[in-house]
């Protein structure tokens, strides 16, 4: 059987490096760890590795409500333990009375370091505070590198994954009927807007799909996808629950506060 089929033309590499892991696994009797993957590739992992084989697959990425996540693949013979995905939380000190750090900001100061971003979770920030998950391995690197965040001089201060602050919710989650799963429609229903419009939207560039560029209002969504409109926030496609007796999809999104 030909798995590409079940997927999208840009998800194949990703594929391929799933299928390798996994072969890996079975043939060494050794476990992997991946870098923190996205909703998306989250979604696709899982349903390659399955759930009644010889290896089996965990996710964590600090806290369990976590956006972005580590995978660990296993032989199913191993028990798995938190320390086993190897996530650093750093604490951002900054001068909180003067100086507003944002999360894109954040973000763009990691980045700009050169390192990929699987090597980076979620970034947590309520009242002030702010806090982001890192791969151990570049800890020491990024400690080192990192003195100023925007034009704000600050200091990484690493500290126990229980001491991660309880971050507002993101998402709002919402039940929703559509009549295909086509982006234009998904867009016009999770954010009340007119279908014509939704498709000059993307037509526009002004709409992502994981975080890419997407121009084609016929792209079919699916499960994990998270949709960002400019100007109007980002929701994900938290589950696909089939269609109803009137041929319409029911889905689950979560829209961001």
């Amino acid at each position: 059987m030909n798995i590409y089929q079940h997927f999208r033309p840009e998800e194949r590499d990703f594929i391929d490096q799933v299928v390798h892991w996994k072969d890996q696994v079975e043939s060494q009797y050794a476990p992997k760890l991946t870098d923190f993957l996205d909703p998306r590739e989250q979604h696709i992992l899982k349903l390659l590795i399955g759930e009644n084989n010889d290896v089996k697959v965990q996710l964590f990425g600090g806290s369990l409500e976590g956006e972005r996540k580590r995978a660990f693949i296993y032989p199913n013979y191993l028990t798995v333990m938190e320390e086993d995905f190897q996530i650093n939380l750093f604490e951002v000190h900054y001068p909180t009375k003067f100086v507003t750090l944002e999360h894109r900001q954040v973000l763009g100061t990691l980045m700009s370091l050169g390192l990929k971003r699987g090597k980076f979770g979620d970034i947590l920030m309520k009242d002030g505070q702010v806090q982001f998950f890192a791969a151990k391995e570049i800890s020491s690197y990024i400690q080192t590198n990192i003195e100023s965040i925007g034009k704000a001089g600050v200091k990484l201060v690493e500290t126990a994954i229980d001491n991660q602050i309880s971050a507002d919710k993101l998402w709002e989650e919402n039940d929703l009927t559509v009549s295909s799963l086509r982006l234009d429609t998904v867009i016009s229903g999770v954010f009340h807007l007119s279908r014509q419009k939704s498709q000059t939207f993307i037509q526009q560039g002004l709409v992502k799909v994981n975080w890419t560029l997407t121009e084609n209002p016929s792209f079919d969504c699916e499960e994990g996808d998270m949709i960002s409109v400019r100007g109007y926030g980002r929701s994900k496609i938290i589950r696909i629950e089939g269609k109803t007796k009137k041929d319409k999809w029911r889905i689950i999104v979560g829209k961001q506060k």
